[in-house]
């Protein structure tokens, strides 16, 4: 993989930015590396661990455009992983979702129209398909907008990947759970609720090799196991009480990655999916790469129990992540 380019990754000081700018300094060595992000204590524990000679750190807020303007002079890559994420925050704080989240993200298509950024990739979320809250709202408001973009630009190719959740990465439900099990009872809204989990090496890895496949207004998705919640406390809190509260403001019981109307332009890969807009000729694309549509009755929800991950898998993914952590 070829990725000797100056790259920014914007939220580069969250959990997912963090782990893609490590791989990318230790594995590829990119001709530049900028980290942009609002977070200056973060930025000052990364670049203990960055060799100056080829990396940035840039103070900035996605909001301000003309401070990601100053940013992106002379960059190849754009990968957007800055976002707010918490889905109740959202509920409550609607606006601001809409000024990072979407504006923020227009900001990024503006910026690197601009500079002539050659590719673009944006970092969404399975919240973002059949809608259920203001935070999934804002994030498919802003992969309608990364898609367009390739409609109207013709020396920039504009990519999402959609994920559901991160294992290790902030605000995880993993590490409250084991919090509330040391004080010997765990809530949880509902006991038939299930997600999609991947490691944050998985999916930073998963992005990167994208960038090599993106051809422009492609919505990647990576094969992900999923597992019930009541699984996840049992693995990492046995033996606790467990209080159903109800679902919270904005939660589903099931998460679904691809929708029913996405799968007459769904196509299959080995480890992925691809979701093309209806610009895209599917034919074409089939020709282009070694995919295959999808049946007609094609569904991918987190309720599918043929790829689950199991609880030894889950103490194995966890125990790695509490060494990453010690080491960074």
């Amino acid at each position: 993989m070829d990725l000797n380019k100056t790259i920014l990754v914007t939220g580069g000081t969250g959990s997912l930015g963090q782990r893609i700018c490590d791989i990318l300094h230790n594995k590829f060595n990119p001709k530049k590396l900028i980290i942009f992000s609002r977070d200056e204590n973060k930025q000052f524990k990364m670049a203990l661990r960055f060799n100056p000679k080829n990396t940035r750190f840039i103070i900035g807020d996605i909001r301000d455009k003309s401070r990601l303007l100053e940013a992106v002079e002379g960059v190849n890559i754009i990968i957007h992983a800055a976002a707010l994420k918490q889905i109740p925050q959202a509920e409550y704080n609607p606006f601001e979702y809409v000024k990072t989240n979407i504006l923020g993200s227009q900001n990024v298509i503006e910026v690197a129209k601009e500079a002539e950024v050659k590719k673009v990739i944006h970092t969404t979320t399975d919240k973002s398909v059949n809608l259920t809250n203001n935070y999934g709202a804002t994030k498919f408001c802003a992969d309608k907008l990364f898609i367009a973009a390739n409609y109207y630009l013709n020396n920039n190719s504009f990519s999402c990947i959609r994920m559901g959740n991160i294992i290790g990465s902030t605000g995880s439900i993993i590490p409250i759970f084991n919090k509330m099990g040391k004080k010997g009872k765990i809530i949880l809204t509902d006991p038939k609720m299930t997600r999609f989990w991947m490691t944050l090496d998985n999916a930073a890895n998963f992005l990167l090799n994208r960038l090599i496949d993106m051809k422009g207004g492609e919505i990647f998705v990576p094969k992900t196991p999923t597992m019930k919640l009541v699984e996840i406390i049992e693995a990492v809190a046995p033996n606790c009480d467990i209080e159903i509260i109800g679902k919270r403001p904005g939660e589903k019981v099931d998460e679904i990655l691809i929708s029913e109307h996405e799968v007459d332009r769904t196509i299959e890969f080995e480890n992925y999916y691809v979701v093309l807009p209806y610009y895209k000729n599917i034919k074409d694309y089939l020709n282009e790469t070694n995919g295959k549509l999808v049946n007609s009755d094609f569904k991918y929800t987190s309720s599918d129990i043929s790829y689950q991950l199991s609880s030894d898998q889950l103490q194995s993914i966890l125990k790695y992540e509490e060494r990453k952590n010690s080491e960074g």
